[in-house]
């Protein structure tokens, strides 16, 4: 690890993409748990969608969260490469209850791996290009249906028809135009109907090679 005074130089940003419900948190928490907890962050792109403030909740709620133009790239490339640089950022908060960002934000230092989750990480070039190692996490799409209505419903407040209507006319056209393609900019694809230990050896190694 670099350091000069109290900076972190990053040395490693790993982007992990995939579809709605294809397992990514499961993923990113099998990596983390195989470095030290000191060494390693994640930035989720969900803390990253535009600032909606100005729009009413119902207005809200017709917004496609599935498209790029929903998510603040600017912010996450500025943010990345100030960690980069070993400076902290303030992270965005978003409430999927509220569907907007909350006036707190998270301070975040730099550590030595960074990973960038998101649905769609890989389809931004320039985002593209700061990552070290691509990772594109691979599920079936009714594998993805189930764990998407489990998680809406349960965790976010939503009820079953806005799911349904929401994955019909936002999520499953958005994950075949901008989500799907970005698989082909992937260094690694993870096939995640179930748990692939195998999978995340191979990308722990390649970390540690790298760091090395």
């Amino acid at each position: 690890m670099l350091t000069f005074g109290v900076k972190i130089i990053i040395m490693l940003i790993l982007g992990i993409a995939g579809g709605t419900g294809c397992g990514k948190t499961t993923v990113v928490n099998q990596i983390v748990e195989e470095l030290p907890e000191n060494e390693v962050g994640v930035i989720s792109q969900d803390s990253y969608y535009n600032d909606l403030s100005h729009l009413t909740k119902e207005e809200r709620a017709k917004i496609n969260f599935d498209h790029p133009n929903s998510i603040d790239f600017d912010l996450l490339i500025s943010h990345l490469e100030a960690l980069r640089q070993g400076q902290s950022i303030d992270k965005p908060i978003y409430s999927f209850v509220e569907e907007n960002r909350l006036e707190d934000t998270i301070t975040t230092e730099p550590r030595k791996v960074m990973i960038v989750e998101g649905i769609l990480v890989l389809s931004n070039p320039k985002l593209r290009d700061m990552f070290d190692i691509k990772i594109y996490v691979h599920a079936d799409s009714d594998e993805r249906l189930i764990r998407r209505l489990q998680r809406d419903i349960r965790e976010r407040g939503h009820d079953l028809e806005k799911v349904l209507t929401r994955y019909q006319t936002a999520v499953k056209p958005m994950h075949q135009q901008f989500i799907e393609p970005s698989k082909e900019f992937a260094d690694i694809i993870i096939p995640n109907n179930h748990y692939n230990t195998v999978a995340v050896d191979m990308v722990r190694t390649i970390i540690n090679q790298k760091l090395g």
